[in-house]
């Protein structure tokens, strides 16, 4: 029996590729996958190798961009300097919320905590923030602090390069969320004139209540289409 082939295109990930001088450039790639859907054996091993290859994007994606974040508010090349490791600077006690920057009141940090808890437990994503001003960071510490894994969005917020909102997803939440969200979510809290007028508290908190509303909503056409 002939196989019914179906094409199928791999979420685009984005990825952080250093250039030589402390450069680099947020770069969009796809992988095209054939599937040969004939039997239910098929299409068993296509889902393993699916998980195989999304899990190991995700790590190569971490281990690259974490330090920055990955910015989704455009394909442009932004200045920045090679990512750091620095578990010293995490906190002793897990917490979602991580402000080495002091950009936060404790007031606001565990508002934002409860948010995030909140959730995590309504919607099974886990929403992490960290803000930051490079090269004052954890950097790549916090993806095993945090257990960063598909379902997690690593929201960094650093001033550094003009935007301060910038966003790591994880494979499962970009199959749900327009990508075209953390493009306009950038675009309304994360520029400059808006953070250096309300302040960049006042950035973080918007971001995180147009997350949680985005989240919250039913998947489908529309899911995410205004920002609060």
């Amino acid at each position: 029996m002939a196989l019914a082939l179906q094409s199928s295109i791999l979420p685009l990930k984005l990825q952080l590729s250093f250039a030589p001088h402390g450069k680099h450039q947020v770069r969009r790639t796809c992988v095209p996958l054939i599937i040969a859907s004939s039997t239910q054996q098929n299409s068993s091993h296509f889902q393993r190798r699916f998980q195989s290859i999304t899990s190991k994007a995700l790590q190569l994606t971490l281990s690259s961009a974490l330090a920055v974040g990955i910015s989704l508010s455009g394909a442009q090349l932004v200045e920045a300097k090679v990512g750091v490791n620095k578990p010293d600077l995490l906190p002793k006690e897990f917490t979602t919320v991580i402000d080495v920057a002091g950009f936060l009141s404790a007031g606001q940090e565990k508002r934002l905590s409860q948010e995030i808890q909140d959730l995590e437990k309504d919607t099974g994503y886990k929403l992490r923030i960290l803000a930051q001003n490079y090269p004052d960071t954890p950097g790549l510490a916090i993806k095993d602090f945090w257990q960063v894994d598909d379902r997690t969005i690593v929201f960094v917020a650093d001033p550094t390069f003009g935007n301060i909102i910038n966003f790591n997803v994880g494979s499962l939440v970009d199959l749900d969320v327009p990508r075209s969200f953390w493009n306009r979510l950038a675009g309304k809290y994360g520029n400059m004139f808006y953070w250096k007028e309300k302040g960049e508290d006042a950035s973080i908190e918007a971001a995180v209540m147009a997350i949680s509303h985005c989240l919250r909503e039913p998947v489908g056409p529309n899911n995410c289409s205004e920002l609060l």
